[in-house]
C-alpha cells in the first residue's frame, strides 16, 4: 500500500513554482504606498494650509492604508510568492486575516465618516468646526477604528478553525462570517455614503444658486445706480465732491466717522470751497469689503475644492473593492459556483492597489497638497545632488 505524502513534502514539491513577477510587483506595491500615504501625513502635519478637519480624517485613511502595507501586504506578497500556497503556521494565517479585514474596514469607514462630516459641513454650516477637531469629529475618528475592530474580532477568538481546514491555504474559513464581514464592511456603509455624498451635492448646488441668485440682483442694483447717475445734471451744477475721508483705508476701529454723509445732514454749501470742481470717476472709488468676510469665502471656496477630491476617493476605491467583495460573497455562499483561484488572486491583488492609488489621486486634483508633494521632492532631490 502507497504511503501518502506528508504536508511537508507537498508544500517542498509546490515551492518550487515561485511567482517572480507577484513578488516584484508586491514590492513595488510597498514602497509606493508607504512613501505616498507618508508624505500625506507629513503634509497635512507640517502645512498650515492643509489643517483643516477633512484633512485629518484623511490622515486616518493614510495611516490605515500604511498599517496594510506594513502588516499585512509582505506576508500576501510571500503568500503570492509561493504560488498561492501557505506555508507558515494557522496562527500567523489567523493574524493575517484579522488585519486584513480590520483595515479594510477602517479604510471604508474612514470614508463613510469623512461623507459624514462633509454632509454636516453643507448642512448645518454653523454648527461645524473647521480648523480644529471637537467632540463630535473625534467621536468619529474613533468609531471608524473600535468598529472596524470589532468586526475583525471574532478571527481572533478562534472562528476561523473550522473542522477539516486546509494549513495550505489562508483565507476566511468560515463562509457566514464571509457573509457578515462583508455586509458590515462594504454593502451597509457604501449606499449610506453615497446617499450622503449626493444629499451633500444637492446641498452645494441650492448653495450656489443661491449665490448666483445675490450676486444677480447685486448687479442689477448696481446697474440702475449706474442709470440714476448718469441722468443727473452735470457735477458743475452740483454740490463739490465728498470729503477726502472716502479716498482714505476703511479702519478696523468702528467708532470712526461713515465715508458718506448721513441722510439727516445736508451736503455743504457750494460756497464753502473756491475753485473749480474736481471730477471723480465711479471707477476710481474702490471699496474694501470686511476682510473677515473674505476670509471666510476663500475657506468656503478652498473647502468646495477640496469636496471635489472626495467622490474621485470613493469613486477609486469602490472600483478597486467592489470585485473583490462581490465574488469572495458570492464564493462563501453560492457552493456550486466556482470561481478561479487565478481571479481571486487578480481582485485582491487590485483592492490592495487602492491604498496606492489615494495619494494620487490627491496630488492630481488638491492644490495644496500637490504643492508640498513638489516642494518635499525638490527638497530631497537637492539634499541627494549635494
Amino acid at each position: 500500500m502507497c504511503k501518502p505524502p506528508n504536508l511537508s513534502t507537498t508544500i517542498e514539491g509546490i515551492k518550487m513554482g515561485h511567482n517572480v513577477p507577484a513578488l516584484l510587483f508586491g514590492v513595488l506595491l510597498i514602497v509606493v504606498i508607504i512613501c505616498g500615504n507618508l508624505l500625506v501625513c507629513l503634509s497635512v502635519f507640517t502645512e498650515k494650509a492643509l489643517k483643516t478637519t477633512t484633512n485629518y480624517f484623511i490622515v486616518s485613511l493614510a495611516v490605515s492604508d500604511l498599517m496594510l502595507a506594513v502588516l499585512v501586504l509582505p506576508l500576501f506578497v510571500y503568500s503570492e510568492f509561493q504560488d498561492g500556497v501557505w506555508t507558515l503556521s494557522t496562527t500567523v494565517c489567523d493574524g493575517l486575516m484579522t488585519m486584513d479585514v480590520m483595515l479594510c474596514t477602517a479604510s471604508i469607514f474612514n470614508l463613510c465618516a469623512i461623507s459624514v462630516d462633509r454632509f454636516i459641513a453643507v448642512l448645518i454650516p454653523l454648527n461645524y468646526n473647521r480648523k480644529h477637531v471637537d467632540l463630535r469629529q473625534a467621536v468619529l475618528l474613533w468609531a471608524t477604528w473600535i468598529v472596524a475592530l470589532a468586526v475583525a474580532s471574532p478571527i481572533m477568538f478562534g472562528i476561523n478553525n473550522v473542522p477539516g481546514r486546509e494549513p495550505t491555504e489562508c483565507k476566511l474559513e468560515n463562509d457566514d462570517y464571509v457573509l457578515y464581514s462583508s455586509v458590515c464592511s462594504f454593502f451597509i456603509p457604501c449606499p449610506i455614503m453615497l446617499l450622503l455624498y449626493c444629499g451633500m451635492f444637492r446641498g452645494l448646488r441650492r448653495w450656489e444658486e443661491a449665490r448666483k441668485a445675490k450676486l444677480k440682483s447685486s448687479i442689477q442694483a448696481c446697474r440702475k445706480l449706474q442709470e440714476a447717475a448718469a441722468s443727473l445734471p452735470p457735477l458743475a451744477s452740483l454740490p463739490p465732491p465728498l470729503p477726502p475721508v472716502i479716498e482714505r483705508e476703511p479702519m478696523d476701529n468702528q467708532d470712526e466717522p461713515p465715508a458718506f454723509p448721513s441722510a439727516d445732514k445736508p451736503f455743504p454749501s457750494p460756497g464753502y470751497r473756491d475753485g473749480p470742481v474736481p471730477t471723480v470717476s465711479f471707477n476710481e472709488i474702490k471699496f474694501n469689503p470686511d476682510p473677515r468676510r473674505r476670509t471666510t469665502a476663500k475657506i468656503n471656496s478652498r473647502e468646495r475644492k477640496a469636496m471635489k477630491v472626495l467622490p474621485v476617493v470613493v469613486g477609486a476605491f469602490l472600483f478597486c473593492w467592489t470585485p473583490f467583495f462581490v465574488l469572495h460573497t458570492m464564493r462563501a455562499r453560492c457552493q456550486d459556483c466556482h470561481v478561479p483561484a487565478a481571479l481571486m488572486s487578480v481582485v485582491t491583488w487590485l483592492g490592495y492597489v487602492n491604498s496606492a492609488l489615494n495619494p494620487v489621486i490627491y496630488t492630481v486634483f488638491n492644490t495644496e497638497f500637490r504643492k508640498f508633494f513638489k516642494k518635499f521632492l525638490h527638497r530631497c532631490c537637492s539634499k541627494g545632488a549635494q
